[in-house]
């Protein structure tokens, strides 16, 4: 081909090109965050009620269990944090969603790259007839190239681009989700499990207790001076105290199997719990100085719900851009010959540009935008819904603080006044003003309250726990490199070419910069 052919050939592809490049669109809506009308004005009641200044002690709040100053906690959480199952799934979401990612990008660039090749042995016999006997065989080859560029005119790839990178960042704030609720979910299954520990211990020391009166009666009623309706009372009474901790032993057991499998570990491999005692940790109030709606709009899964609605908002171009033509640039070079002597070789080359265009759909196209619409709308909802229950558990975590803090004023009073009246009723009866039945009634009340007064103060820290999974404390930027075990990664590099995946980091997101 000469050099003036090819000039022919090349200016009005380059002119149209060029003219099709600049007169690109990109069709569907712009995303732009939903806004939430009640919120700027929304302040829930009970928050500043939590302690007041003087009192309270600020927490960063990506570790925010470092507020009970156990060192046990916080190496289980640091354990989570590596070993967790759903936070390598998390994880490996976000490699998922960053190939995603790489698959639309690759659409910028010409779609059709294919190099072509053939070669055939061909061999004809022909027997009888006019013209005799005779073979032929020879070899054809075949070889070319084929590019296929459809240009970006209404924006598709683009908006393809634009809905997987939405859904890029979209995994990663996920991720971040996951590490609120494991903070949370180990925090409190670990202090559940000490509750359940002083549990085991009250009902015990009260059995102890209830038993050595049993023994009393006893020794009193074969002597002929009791009655046996007090020694059967008393026997009821420390039996039923008794029965009381096989149960709490089974809850205590079944606590530890769920923070084993938080931890990635097998059913009663959870060696830290050993050792544990003490009473649970006192609770100062605590100072969170950000406002409850500034916080709630930055929570992780509320974040999540914003990136769908972008990816979802993007769907809508791609869809749209189906009512117009698509405009493709093909290039192609082919090159035949074969061993006949003949038969010249054979160079093509075939430039320009296509055009496809689906008019007649019978309504296809209208519909699945409709479609992509409705699945938007279905998003938005979903973030609003998203907020709406944020404040919710905010608003219900603050009432729980303060509501389980004022009632441990009361259950610390009446517990005292249990240990009084069993102290004056075991006084009063030994010095016979009054029968064996009061002894029961306030062994009764002082195991009832003792029970009371601490589940009370496991049921405040868990309202603490709450509180601050639900204002979104507890998860890290975490690096890629850390998203993973470092085991995983070695066991993905030896299956696939991952390239630099694995340790780019990843990229802040918009709305962060």
């Amino acid at each position: 081909m000469n050099t003036a052919r090819v000039r022919r050939i090349a200016t009005p592809v380059a002119l149209v090109t060029m003219l099709m490049l600049n007169a690109c669109t990109t069709l569907g809506p712009d995303y732009e965050e939903p806004s939430v009308a009640w919120l700027n004005d929304w302040q829930p009641d009970l928050y500043g009620q939590i302690g007041t200044p003087a009192q309270q002690a600020e927490v960063d709040l990506r570790f925010w269990w470092r507020l009970f100053n156990d060192p046990v906690l916080n190496e289980l959480i640091e354990t989570a944090r590596h070993e967790n199952p759903s936070l390598r799934i998390a994880g490996l979401r976000i490699l998922e969603s960053r190939a995603v990612l790489g698959i639309a990008s690759s659409n910028r660039y010409p779609q059709v790259q294919q190099l072509r090749g053939t070669v055939g042995f061909v061999e004809t016999q022909e027997r009888g007839g006019q013209a005799g006997d005779r073979d032929q065989s020879f070899t054809a080859y075949r070889a070319g190239f084929d590019l296929g560029w459809e240009l970006d005119f209404w924006g598709r790839f683009r908006r393809g681009i634009e809905s997987a990178e939405a859904g890029f960042f979209a995994s990663i704030t996920a991720q971040q989700d996951v590490q609120v609720l494991l903070s949370a979910q180990v925090t409190d299954l670990y202090f559940a499990y000490r509750t359940t520990l002083l549990r085991i211990g009250i009902a015990r020391e009260n059995a102890a207790i209830q038993k050595r009166s049993f023994e009393i009666t006893e020794k009193i009623y074969e002597s002929g001076q009791g009655s046996e309706l007090d020694l059967q009372q008393a026997k009821t009474q420390y039996l039923a105290t008794l029965s009381t901790i096989p149960e709490l032993e089974a809850a205590l057991i079944q606590l530890r199997n769920a923070l084993g499998a938080l931890l990635g570990r097998a059913p009663g491999d959870v060696p830290e719990l050993a050792s544990l005692g003490g009473q649970l940790p006192e609770m100062e109030p605590v100072l969170i100085r950000d406002v409850p709606a500034r916080l709630l709009l930055r929570r992780p899964d509320v974040r999540t719900a914003a990136w769908q609605i972008a990816a979802q908002s993007a769907q809508i171009g791609i869809a749209q851009a189906d009512y117009y033509p698509a405009i493709t640039l093909l290039g192609s070079i082919g090159w035949s010959a074969d061993t006949l002597d003949p038969t010249p070789d054979t160079l093509s080359t075939v430039v320009g540009p296509a055009l496809t265009w689906n008019i007649f759909d019978y309504g296809r196209i209208r519909n699945n935008v409709r479609l992509q619409d409705a699945r938007l709308q279905q998003s938005i909802e979903f973030f609003q819904n998203s907020v709406l229950l944020a404040a919710r558990e905010i608003d219900d975590a603050a009432i729980r603080v303060i509501k389980t803090g004022e009632q441990r004023v009361v259950l610390k009073d009446a517990l005292e006044a249990a240990e009084r009246s069993l102290g004056l009723a075991n006084t009063r009866y030994q010095e016979g003003y009054a029968d064996f039945q009061r002894v029961l009634d306030a062994q009764r009340a002082l195991f009832a309250q003792a029970e009371r007064e601490l589940v009370n103060q496991g049921a405040h820290l868990s309202a603490v726990i709450e509180l601050y999974r639900a204002i979104g404390g507890g998860w890290l930027d975490m690096p890629v490199e850390q998203l993973v075990p470092a085991s995983v990664h070695e066991a993905m590099r030896a299956r696939t070419k991952w390239g630099d995946l694995l340790s780019t980091p990843l990229p802040v997101p918009p709305t962060e910069r």
